[in-house]
């Protein structure tokens, strides 16, 4: 199973991919991405994330990967945080989504990082299931916080 990281020539495939994840987590109005700006940050020459697709056999882009290092003051290492897996229906079950991350399990250990986190939706059973079978356990004690928009604008300005 063909696995490789995203090339500049891939972007619109990523861009086909991250919509995918969208209509699966019945969200796809929620893509508000600009083309030219998810370029500079995957590509440029300070990326903010990187991408590993997996491919068939014939070359066909059958899921990716999108992730970025972040890091953990309790073990004073980097960490890698999987923001998106996506294997598109078609190919499901056929190994794409372990394959990947395998790859982003070996990426942390090849890197010296201490952990591999990524956050869920409650209701995706069978990616739970699957997390699970892999030995991935829920952080139940933790919530997640997000401020965008107008409220991340008041809170730059000093609240």
């Amino acid at each position: 199973m063909p696995l490789r990281s995203a090339r500049e020539t891939d972007l619109d495939a990523i861009i086909a991919l991250i919509r995918g994840l969208a209509e699966y987590e019945h969200e796809p109005e929620a893509v508000q991405l600009d083309r030219e700006e998810l370029h500079q940050h995957l590509f440029g020459p300070a990326p903010a994330a990187e991408v590993i697709l997996a491919e068939t056999d014939d070359g066909e882009v059958a899921g990716f990967a999108l992730y970025f290092q972040n890091f953990s003051t309790w073990t004073g290492k980097p960490g890698l945080y999987l923001e998106d897996l996506f294997v598109r229906p078609e190919f499901r079950r056929h190994g794409f989504g372990k394959a990947l991350l395998v790859e982003l399990a070996r990426t942390c250990f090849e890197r010296g990082y201490s952990r591999f986190e990524w956050s869920v939706l409650d209701w995706n059973e069978p990616a739970i299931a699957f997390y699970r079978s892999l030995g991935a356990v829920a952080m139940d004690e933790w919530t997640v916080y997000r401020v965008t928009g107008e409220a991340l604008r008041r809170l730059a300005a000093g609240g």
